[in-house]
């Protein structure tokens, strides 16, 4: 299989996960190739995510490195085989890529967990308030670029209503619900939408009162994608800079807990649904 000349943060993760396997079993990238049978070049295209690896091999590596985590294994051994295309590579030349990450991430997660205090998130928003979240933006997007973004955001969603849809869970802050991004009709479509999405049965939304007090994670918005296996899981932050994606040990534990902490904090679902139904009706 040819190498990837620019793999993504799914592929490079991938290749991440196989060096930490090597280095486990106390391997050089030199002394791996030589048990394998290759050349060190290619055992680097691995581990760097240029070079397309099949979960046979996955399996073969495992076995050479002693790894005795099968779950884990299995778990890697999934993330191969992927060879279309996916419907975010059609942004490719138009939008970061760290959108196009977000999306390949959320396409192959298992269960999705997202916490926002000043904000609806993106998987459940509608086009007019997406579209006017995009106008905010500084500096100020081109109209083709607002509606290129707003458009990748509503196909984004494709995750929690396809055959098989994601596990999704929201923890919403009340002062997002209060925010009225695009005047009172847009405002109040969307929380109309939020409690139309709370029906389903893959989604839960769960609001922090104002009354809750204080909470932890500082208000910035969290996203925690499940992999197959909890080492394989990913965080991602929003940054002025752009996307940021966590996969450290010590920072999906701290962020599985602080999830955790705002989801204790915030009302059951009947009773969020109440209160957004309240707060429409004050609009």
């Amino acid at each position: 299989m040819p190498a990837r000349t620019n793999p993504t943060a799914r592929q490079r993760r991938f290749g991440v996960e196989l060096r930490k396997l090597r280095e486990r079993a106390g391997l050089t990238s030199t002394e791996a190739a030589q048990l394998l049978g290759t050349k060190q070049a290619q055992v680097s295209n691995m581990e760097s995510g240029r070079q397309p690896v099949s979960a046979d091999r996955v399996r073969t590596l495992a076995c050479q490195y002693d790894c005795p985590d099968k779950d884990l294994v299995e778990g890697l051994a999934a993330m191969t085989g992927e060879r279309r295309r996916g419907w975010w590579e059609e942004y490719r030349d138009i939008l970061p890529s760290g959108l196009l990450d977000l999306a390949e991430l959320e396409h192959h997660g298992t269960a999705l967990r997202t916490a926002h205090t000043s904000g609806i998130p993106g998987l459940l928003q509608t086009m007019d308030h997406a579209r006017e979240v995009f106008l905010q933006v500084v500096p100020d997007l081109s109209p083709p670029d607002v509606e290129h973004r707003t458009s990748f955001r509503i196909k984004r969603q494709a995750v929690i209503f396809r055959q098989q849809p994601v596990p999704y869970q929201a923890i919403i802050h009340e002062a997002a619900l209060q925010m009225r991004f695009g005047g009172r009709d847009v405002a109040k479509r969307q929380l109309k939408h939020l409690l139309k999405m709370s029906e389903h049965p893959n989604i839960s939304i769960h609001v922090i009162p104002f009354d809750a007090g204080g909470f932890p994670g500082a208000g910035q918005p969290i996203y925690y994608v499940h992999g197959p296996v909890p080492p394989l899981d990913t965080v991602q932050l929003d940054q002025s800079h752009g996307i940021a994606l966590l996969d450290a040990d010590a920072q999906l534990e701290k962020y599985r807990k602080v999830l955790d902490r705002l989801l204790a904090l915030s009302l059951i679902e009947i009773e969020s649904r109440a209160l957004i139904h309240r707060i429409i009706q004050s609009i």
